[in-house]
């Protein structure tokens, strides 16, 4: 059994990871501790709040105790708007505070994005422009060029929540691009787990998701990779891994 400890904001899309698990269909165990979000509002100061050291540890230790084995801060948006050396230290300050190996959803897209050798990406993010915009400067700190940025001005991740099939797929066809080798859809309060299959059928070319990217990166830092079409082509990149 695999243990993965994910710190996930508040209460928008956290379905989407028993959904995940289920999906992986192996000896992988999802833990979830939801924590402090403040004021719920993709603007930049709120956003640099959510993500402090002081509400994310505060959920380690319950992480910790369910053998958690990696741990992820699951809120891209908490995570990049301090940049990439900012996003690094938080990183840093939360794998000494729990004891494990730990990463944010920020750098999962950067990584899942490597993974499949997509280099070109086009971002289709909920939130407002401005928020947008040092989501795709964090990507090109990564490594990765931008073709372009589709924003839909939504300011709560309450309202990302409520969104359906026809609102992520409306999303991720605004943001396609034919130069893009993959579509970016980075925010966690947004349900995809459904849908990344039909998603990338539709647009003919990968698509990442931030529920998806942030378990896969746990399953990075615990060194397994398992084999789950279900979940985009992500999950097919290795070798069939199943228990």
């Amino acid at each position: 059994m695999t243990a993965l400890g994910f710190l996930y904001p508040g209460h928008s899309a956290e379905d989407d990871y028993p959904r995940i698990e289920q999906l992986l269909g192996s000896d992988i165990r999802v833990d979830l501790v939801h924590t402090d979000i403040g004021e719920d509002a993709h603007h930049v100061d709120a956003l640099r709040q959510i993500g402090a050291p002081e509400r994310l540890t505060a959920g380690v230790e319950q992480l910790r105790l369910s053998g958690a084995e990696a741990i992820v801060w699951a809120c891209t948006s908490g995570g990049f708007v301090h940049g990439w050396e900012g996003a690094q230290e938080q990183v840093r300050t939360l794998a000494r505070a729990a004891g494990m190996p730990a990463s944010s959803t920020s750098f999962a897209f950067v990584h899942a994005a490597q993974e499949i050798g997509a280099r070109r990406v086009a971002v289709g993010a909920t939130y407002p422009d401005d928020v947008a915009e040092l989501f795709a400067r964090f990507l090109r700190a990564g490594g990765l060029e931008v073709t372009g940025v589709h924003s839909s001005g939504i300011v709560t991740a309450a309202e990302v929540g409520t969104w359906g099939e026809a609102e992520v797929f409306a999303l991720a066809r605004a943001a396609d691009e034919p130069g893009a080798q993959a579509v970016l859809l980075p925010d966690t309060a947004l349900h995809t787990a459904a849908h990344l299959a039909d998603l990338e059928k539709e647009l003919g070319k990968p698509v990442l998701t931030a529920n998806q990217v942030t378990v896969w990166e746990a399953l990075r830092l615990t060194d397994r990779r398992v084999n789950a079409p279900g979940l985009g082509s992500l999950f097919t990149r290795e070798p069939l891994v199943q228990v």
